[in-house]
């Protein structure tokens, strides 16, 4: 009988290791369990939820158009979503913002401005103070951030001209929408109006942004009142080299200026011209949908490597209203459901830079390099800007590492002699911009672990996909005149005839945000990726029942032995 009180104590101890073993959890594992990370959206998610959903984004933009929203008098209310889209939208867990934007015709004075604007934000005389705060009271709990206005520097004789007034009477405009907000709600975080930059560079002046700055900041209660705004907006398009340019031009003019706000990049996208259900025959800027693809990683990195806080992709599907309003396909997600390329490399995108803390752009000449810093890995993103193929190596922390396609068809690599080796193929270039191509080849993610010298591993699946095939290079373009931006959500054309010149920036430390329940783990090249569950107070209860039954075993076997 020795054997069997052995062989008992035995399968009780193993019993309690094996419970113990699922309570543990390291101070590594312990961090990386919060909620999703917030940093990426998309416009008009509520257009096709379920694909949002796919996606992965976590927030999107609803325009509240005020000729709309009281057509009929300041009595009137018809929101533009309606109430079961909102409540869909806030239950897949994506935060709305909201756009504030348009007077109708009702409200409008002699100048084609508010009625009563210049009066005190508390006055029921001012239509604008007394719409802004309707609105944020309305949706007070569900609705927290609202943009005020869109790109009003368009100049009054472009088609997507929407402010009359002077700067001046923005600023007003700007001030009334703060106080009135946050007399609705204290909470309320108010964004400063995106601008296109090139209705300035066209006419010669000053940007609209600058001069809007001065304005807002002249007023003696600005410190007060945080200069009237708590982020800025930007709307960039098409060129990854040019939304990393402004997006740091639009910083310095808020750091000379004493200002801290973050920026959000609230639209980008590259639009095809050669989609099967809506070709463009005169697009503002040859792109492809392949080059489509490729720009939704680079913008994204580039951003990243800029200090943006937030990102969106305009826009998730396209509508039958966009022909009318947009002469290009902006959507993700074609009109009758179908996703084209981009869709799957945002979702890629979103994947591997989420929980991004630091990012640097280390090289940006014929191969972009754009090093993205996570809590576990440091994912390099890379792609060449030239029509042919290029080598490049990338110094190894690890001695494999991941390399992911942009359609996140994943390789391990092994460093050699402490470099990863890597050949980029060559840009389509349908769009050569001075001595680059404008949108770079397909891009790729080296991720390496923080610590060891094991492959890191996602232990979420990424989507089934085909690897992109070489690209032929297509003949050299002649850069076409830019268009003006036209009166949507915005498809602002952004084209310079020769590529600015960047000085090397330092890396750029990304406001917290909590990143994305996609762990990486170092393990061997050869071991499977394991999941472990890390939720500490079920398991601890699973050890105290295997603790009372092996308790209770014991007083069983106790009392069997009693003669």
């Amino acid at each position: 009988m020795q054997w069997r009180r052995h062989g008992f104590i035995w399968v009780i101890g193993a019993l309690l290791w094996w419970g113990v073993r699922q309570t543990a959890v390291s101070p590594a594992q312990a961090q990386l369990s919060p909620p999703g990370d917030n940093r990426f959206g998309v416009i008009e998610s509520y257009e096709n939820p379920e694909a949002a959903t796919d996606l992965g984004v976590s927030w999107t933009r609803v325009r509240f158009q005020w000729a709309d929203v009281q057509a009929d008098g300041p009595d009137s209310w018809t929101p533009p979503v309606s109430e079961a889209q909102i409540e869909a939208e806030l239950a897949a867990g994506r935060e709305i913002i909201g756009l504030l934007i348009g007077i109708p015709d009702w409200a409008r004075d002699a100048d084609r401005l508010p009625q009563g604007l210049w009066l005190p934000a508390d006055d029921p005389g001012n239509t604008w103070a007394v719409f802004v705060r309707e609105a944020v009271g309305r949706w007070n709990g569900r609705i927290t951030h609202w943009i005020i206005w869109n790109e009003p520097d368009i100049a009054a004789s472009e088609i997507a001209h929407t402010w009359d007034g002077s700067v001046a009477d923005f600023a007003q405009l700007q001030r009334v929408a703060y106080l009135a907000a946050h007399d609705a709600n204290p909470d309320v975080v108010i964004h400063l109006s995106a601008f296109t930059y090139w209705a300035d560079v066209y006419a010669g002046t000053e940007q609209y942004m600058a001069r809007l700055l001065d304005e807002l900041l002249a007023d003696p209660e600005a410190a007060a009142h945080n200069a009237y705004f708590d982020v800025a907006t930007a709307h960039l398009y098409f060129q990854p080299n040019q939304i990393y340019d402004l997006l740091t031009l639009f910083q310095e003019m808020m750091r000379t200026r004493g200002l801290t706000q973050p920026i959000w990049l609230v639209e980008t996208n590259a639009p095809p011209m050669d989609d099967p259900t809506w070709p463009v025959p005169n697009p503002t800027l040859r792109v492809t949908l392949r080059e489509q693809a490729a720009f939704v990683p680079q913008a994204l990195a580039a951003s990243l490597a800029a200090g943006v806080e937030r990102i969106a992709l305009f826009k998730l599907q396209d509508t039958a209203d966009d022909r009318a309003a947009n002469p290009e396909p902006f959507g993700l997600v074609r009109g009758n459901g179908e996703r084209r390329l981009a869709f799957t490399t945002y979702q890629t995108a979103i994947q591997y830079l989420a929980g991004a803390v630091g990012a640097e752009r280390e090289r940006w000449d014929g191969i972009g390099q754009i090093r993205v810093d996570q809590v576990d890995r440091t994912t390099t993103v890379l792609f060449n800007r030239l029509f042919f193929d290029q080598e490049t190596a990338v110094s190894a922390q690890t001695d494999t590492a991941l390399l992911v396609s942009m359609t996140g068809v994943t390789q391990t690599i092994t460093a050699t002699n402490h470099v990863f080796t890597i050949t980029l193929p060559s840009a389509a270039c349908s769009q050569p911009i001075g001595d680059y191509c404008m949108i770079g080849g397909p891009t790729y993610y080296l991720v390496q672990a923080r610590q060891g010298t094991a492959v890191p591993v996602l232990p979420v699946p990424l989507p089934t996909a085909t690897a992109t095939p070489t690209l032929t290079p297509a003949p050299t373009a002649t850069p076409r005149p830019t268009r003006t931006p036209r009166p949507t959500a915005t498809s602002t054309a952004t084209v310079t005839a020769s590529p600015t010149a960047i000085p090397p920036s330092a890396t750029a430390t990304l406001r917290p945000t909590t990143p994305m329940p996609v762990t990486v783990t170092a393990v061997s090249s050869t071991a499977a990726a394991e999941t472990t569950n890390h939720n500490l107070p079920g398991n601890v209860l699973l050890l105290m029942l295997l603790a009372g039954a092996g308790l209770g075993l014991g007083w069983w076997y106790y009392r069997r032995r009693r003669p």
